[in-house]
């Protein structure tokens, strides 16, 4: 979308009252479900890298990376449309932040995975609740509030948190192999793309399902691939995972930014979400 027409869409929306500001999403094309999954790994090993390698412990990661978060928010929020480069490193310190805050619960406070999983599930649950009791949709689609943007990103940490503690939960319980629970919880999201091609599931529940579903599978791709192989990994460490997946993801996003592939263009239904 070009900038003249950037311009004539806000205008448009002045006109009938809507919030001069666009889409602030990207399309969940094949792109967007490749940088969340590489998103998410980078979040399990660069959460480890600063915890172990660099010694910062979890309390010193999370203000650092607290830090960071909160100042890409302030950038993502001031924006008024989708920029990728943005969008995708508030993705990535919220991977970060989320992996945090359930380890520092499970690992520094003793908390089960159990509880944790629960008490992230309800967090889940009631911001859905509250941003559709709200705004009447869940629709990545409808993102051209700040109000809708606050649910949307508040939605995202809660599905980082739980995906961590329910994706741990499983892998040390039940899998007890990084590459079978990543194989398992691919298969999970193939499931809900199957459901809704060829059973027409609900498009916002089957992307949702999804989305929450990456953040284990992100993170089981990232341990087989970093952890010691006495411990059932590839052993090439937090270092070179994270170094691959973030050259990656600045490719990906790098052609976004160009092409403008991922972008949500303006439609009436939107406009009336």
């Amino acid at each position: 979308m070009s900038y003249s027409a950037v311009n004539q869409a806000t205008s448009d929306r002045t006109k009938v009252g809507i919030k001069t500001m666009l889409n602030k999403v990207p399309e969940a094309t094949i792109f967007f479900w490749v940088v969340k999954i590489l998103a998410t790994t980078v979040g399990e090993t660069v959460s480890d890298y600063f915890n172990t390698t660099l010694k910062f412990g979890l309390v010193g990661t999370f203000f650092v990376m607290g830090a960071l978060l909160v100042v890409a928010m302030v950038f993502q929020f001031r924006l008024r449309m989708y920029v990728p480069a943005v969008y995708w490193l508030v993705v990535v310190l919220i991977s970060v932040v989320g992996t945090l805050i359930t380890d520092y619960l499970h690992d520094t406070r003793g908390v089960a995975l159990q509880p944790l999983t629960i008490i992230f599930s309800i967090a889940l649950i009631a911001s859905f609740a509250i941003w559709y009791a709200s705004e009447k949709t869940l629709s990545i689609h409808s993102i051209y509030t700040s109000k809708r943007e606050g649910f949307y990103w508040a939605t995202i940490l809660c599905s980082f948190t739980l995906g961590t503690a329910a994706g741990d939960l499983l892998a040390e319980k039940y899998f007890h192999s990084f590459w079978k629970a990543a194989l398992i919880f691919s298969a999970f999201i193939a499931a809900v793309a199957i459901a809704h091609i060829v059973f027409k599931l609900n498009a916002i529940l089957a992307f949702w399902l999804a989305y929450i579903v990456t953040r284990p599978l992100g993170a089981s791709i990232g341990d087989y691939l970093s952890a010691d192989k006495v411990d059932g990994g590839l052993g090439l460490g937090t270092t070179v995972v994270s170094a691959v997946f973030l050259v990656t993801i600045t490719a990906i996003v790098y052609y976004l930014t160009k092409t403008k592939a991922d972008v949500i263009e303006l439609d009436s239904s939107a406009q009336a979400s």
